[in-house]
């Protein structure tokens, strides 16, 4: 902590803008590739992370924390029914959540609608469990529902628009396992309209929460690359994950806008590699999953400079 010109505490020196990871564990190398991920590809992005990790661990538990799609979305670009229609159907235990009453009956109807049996004929042994209401107060409902073990490989999306996912709740996921491989987060951070936001919203106690801390007015100084390198390294430090990459998220209309970061949170060793190979194959026609198991999630949701290349070239290494 330092102090600024006015006598306000700052949350980081000038020289800590810079976040030095010499104390943290370091990331493992992978390569994503040269092919963005678009808004309208993101779905799919986490979809095919969940399908190269699950024939590692052969089941899983699946946390949408803010599930239901855009009214104006497809729903071939709905996270939550692309994961739970990916082959094979081994994640046992899903829960959807959303506050909105629309969403929720969205997310009832894709419950009904799921197969007894997958496309070889066998049964599907799954339950799914609809939420409805405020993800940061369900959470606590979730986990206590005594099916994540410690042993059970876990996924939480939170594919928030802006500022809904409290920091408190993402470090109730984060803490929650004792042993063991943390739950995993996808989390993604608000890029191409974060500034309007920050000046435009007149919660505070909303934006204090969002950040976990009352010195999220500094955010405002800070460059985007500044700020998402923020939250890489307060999941590091604070949460104390091993590897946390953040992957950038482009507006397809241009080609240069980072919309969004989607930040891996992460315990388990093969992780990095099969995300970085998912962000490879987003663009690419599904693999066969004959082909997959050998080697071993789009949905805009709201309104940078740097080349998709660019941009690719700073994740974390």
């Amino acid at each position: 902590m330092s102090k600024d010109p006015n006598g306000q505490t700052r949350m980081f020196s000038e020289e800590e803008l810079a976040f030095k990871y010499d104390d943290l564990p370091p990331e493992p190398l992978t390569s994503v590739g040269q092919n963005p991920v678009w808004t309208d590809n993101k779905a799919r992005f986490v979809m095919l992370y969940l399908r190269y990790f699950v024939y590692i661990t052969h089941h899983g538990t699946y946390i949408d924390g803010f599930a239901g799609p855009q009214a104006e979305c497809e729903t071939d670009s709905w996270a939550a029914k692309l994961v739970l229609g990916s082959e094979p159907r081994w994640i046992r235990h899903v829960h959807l959540c959303d506050q909105n009453r629309a969403q929720v009956q969205r997310l009832r109807g894709l419950k009904a609608a799921q197969p007894d049996r997958d496309r070889a004929g066998h049964r599907i042994h799954r339950d799914i469990d609809v939420h409805d209401g405020d993800f940061n107060r369900i959470v606590d409902e979730i986990l206590g529902t005594g099916t994540i073990s410690e042993k059970e490989a876990t996924f939480c999306l939170l594919d928030q628009r802006t500022f809904e996912c409290d920091w408190a709740t993402v470090e109730k996921l984060a803490q929650y396992k004792k042993s063991g491989n943390k739950i995993e987060l996808f989390y993604f951070l608000a890029n191409g309209w974060l500034e309007r936001a920050l000046s435009g919203q007149k919660d505070m106690d909303r934006l204090a929460r969002w950040w976990g801390r009352d010195d999220w007015n500094e955010l405002k100084d800070m460059t985007r690359e500044q700020r998402r390198d923020a939250i890489v390294h307060r999941m590091k430090a604070e949460l104390h994950y091993k590897s946390v990459k953040a992957y950038p998220i482009f507006k397809r209309q241009t080609g240069r806008i980072i919309m969004y970061y989607m930040i891996h949170a992460t315990d388990h060793p093969q992780a990095p590699e099969q995300m970085a190979r998912a962000y490879r194959d987003t663009v690419r026609p599904t693999e066969a999953p004959q082909y997959t198991q050998t080697d071993l999630f789009p949905e805009p949701k709201g309104p940078d400079s740097l080349s998709p290349a660019d941009s690719m070239s700073q994740l974390s290494a």
